[in-house]
């Protein structure tokens, strides 16, 4: 399988969404019956993000999405905050065909950690709320995210920046969602990059962010002000 970064379908094919970290499935509803209206087979595909680290999630997840890739070719992905990292690990594993995949959009994705875990990492309640994989986002060079390599698939990446009024916001130096920082969204190798005025937990529902990303799947680019497509 190769995966067609320049082409434009005809019409939407799979697409698989990854919900993020203490998240299910019902996260991404709204999403996935969006993408369905627009003719896109959904893949809703959960994993116990509380549960295991995720190296774990990655072999877990990469299997089934490979699995699907055998069955329908290579897939569109939508992913929400660690999805995203589940994702790249997954193919940096070896578990996901880099040519499984056609088009991603990662929203919210601590792609350089998250400056959230490196001051949670330290307390008890905060292992015990998230589990093993909330620790491993840490921002240093001991995070799991630094361990990971540039993507190598066509992706496309929104980030939010409008900061938490809660203690959390506190923890960032620049833009932020809450829980991730602007700076910290982006990765080597990415095609596009847009920044909304978004919080971290619901911003996959957002109106805008769901036409931007149904754009990217389409057409491998976001919305500028002022563009037509």
């Amino acid at each position: 399988m190769r995966s067609d970064f320049t082409a434009t379908r005809t019409s939407p094919g799979p697409l698989v969404l990854l919900h993020g970290l203490g998240r299910t499935p019902l996260s991404m509803w709204r999403l996935a019956r969006r993408a369905q209206r627009h003719g896109y087979r959904v893949h809703n595909v959960g994993y116990p993000s509380r549960r295991a680290p995720i190296g774990s999630h990655a072999e877990h997840v990469g299997r089934r999405l490979a699995a699907i890739a055998t069955a329908e070719g290579p897939f569109d992905a939508v992913t929400h905050s660690l999805g995203g990292i589940v994702l790249r690990a997954a193919v940096a594993g070896g578990w996901l065909p880099a040519g499984a995949l056609r088009r991603v959009v990662m929203i919210a994705p601590p792609n350089a950690g998250s400056e959230l875990a490196d001051v949670l990492a330290r307390t008890p309640l905060f292992r015990l709320a998230v589990g093993p994989a909330g620790p491993e986002l840490r921002t240093g060079a001991d995070g799991f995210p630094s361990s990971l390599p540039p993507v190598d698939f066509a992706v496309g990446v929104i980030a939010g920046s409008r900061r938490s009024r809660l203690l959390f916001g506190r923890v960032f130096a620049g833009a932020n969602d809450g829980k991730v920082s602007v700076e910290r969204a982006s990765v080597a190798g990415m095609r596009d990059f847009l920044v909304v005025p978004r919080g971290h937990t619901f911003l996959m529902n957002a109106p805008e962010v769901v036409s931007q990303l149904l754009h990217f799947l389409a057409h491998g680019a976001f919305v500028r002000a002022g563009a037509t497509s």
